[in-house]
């Protein structure tokens, strides 16, 4: 068995009225991440992951923002497009680990929806996701509040 390990990454800003979407779950804020999607940043960087570990493009690539069927779509739908690009390449899921980058909001409660629903749309048990979060201490983008990022880790294997 051959493994492949890739890494994503991504970073929206925030703004005021906008709904807070993280691995495919409304988080209660009074901001949310602005982008061409949803602009779920954890859905992100895990496509992102998952298409570097299996060296096949990436997210702009696959869903450019130029392209007004992704206008306002879940991102789920990018990653449940992306797990099934892969698989008939020949590869398959073995885990995703993860770490939000956010002062606010806490987001430790929501942590088993969202890898309920990123194991879901990828079609592996929720035991194979993990995520976490992190703050940023008040510094930069993200520790004043502008911004809310996201890092992966994907785990892929060809039989």
């Amino acid at each position: 068995m051959k493994f492949r390990i890739g890494i994503g990454f991504d970073l929206h800003r925030l703004r005021p009225s906008t709904p807070l979407i993280l691995g495919g779950v409304e988080i209660p804020y009074e901001k949310g991440l602005v982008g061409h999607s949803d602009g779920d940043v954890l859905s992100h960087a895990i496509t992102d992951a998952l298409l570097g570990a299996c060296g096949l493009s990436n997210i702009g690539e696959m869903f450019p923002d130029t392209d007004d069927r992704f206008k306002g779509i879940s991102s789920l739908k990018f990653l449940r497009n992306t797990a099934d690009f892969i698989r008939k390449k020949g590869y398959e899921i073995g885990n995703i680990d993860s770490n939000i980058l956010a002062q606010q909001p806490k987001l430790l409660p929501y942590f088993p929806e969202m890898q309920s629903k990123i194991a879901d749309a990828l079609g592996i048990p929720p035991d194979n996701v993990h995520v976490k979060a992190k703050t940023m201490e008040h510094l930069g983008i993200v520790g004043a509040e502008e911004a809310i990022a996201a890092e992966a880790v994907a785990l892929v294997f060809l039989e």
